[in-house]
């Protein structure tokens, strides 16, 4: 691992701690809304979801016809919560630019290859993770049997779409997960996690 790699590793851990992220005011969260730009700036979770699915949900209802710019710099988190926003993206109809930003890591990776294609972007000094979801089963063994089984379903939904989405095979997705595999915005895009780096010279295709 490279010393910018270990920076973006010690970043991770911060915003798993809540010791940073991009925290936005009220206000600016709505200029943004009216602008059509939703932001995912700390890790995936309940309340993260329910925010970006609101919102999403909403900028269809206004204008089914019009894209929807979702910005990414996210440690990763929760699975399920992670899976209620990439659905959402799914179902609303207008396309999802996806724009990575700082990092985005684990299921903040899983929600970048998730934009419209075409349609994917990440700055030019953002770094890209990419692993197998951790899984942090505990209780009985019927339990622990039971989440086993649906966090085995979990790894292989992810590892199809992300498969499906960057056109590389189940098998490799799978291989290249079993450990942190880090990405430059230039090697994003040539795995398929992104179609373009975001430059001053470049624009956002709508």
């Amino acid at each position: 691992m490279t010393q910018s790699d270990s920076d973006y590793a010690f970043r991770l851990a911060q915003m798993r701690s809540g010791t940073a992220g991009l925290a936005l005011t009220e206000s600016v969260q709505e200029r943004l809304l009216a602008a059509r730009i939703v932001v995912l700036g700390t890790e995936v979770n309940d309340d993260t979801a329910n925010r970006i699915t609101g919102q999403l949900l909403l900028l269809d209802a206004e204008n089914p016809n019009e894209d929807i710019t979702f910005y990414i710099n996210s440690p990763g988190g929760s699975v399920p919560s992670g899976f209620a926003i990439y659905d959402t993206m799914q179902l609303v109809q207008p396309d999802i630019i996806t724009v990575a930003m700082g990092m985005a890591a684990s299921m903040g990776q899983f929600l970048l290859c998730a934009g419209a294609p075409g349609k994917r972007f990440a700055l030019p000094h953002t770094r890209v993770m990419m692993h197998q979801p951790s899984s942090g089963i505990s209780g009985t063994a019927s339990d622990i049997a039971i989440q086993a089984e649906l966090f085995g379903k979990w790894k292989r939904e992810i590892a199809a779409i992300t498969a499906e989405r960057t056109g590389q095979s189940i098998e490799r997705i799978i291989a290249d997960g079993e450990r942190d595999r880090w990405f430059t915005p230039e090697e994003a895009k040539e795995y398929g996690i992104i179609d373009h780096v975001l430059t001053p010279e470049t624009q956002i295709r709508k």
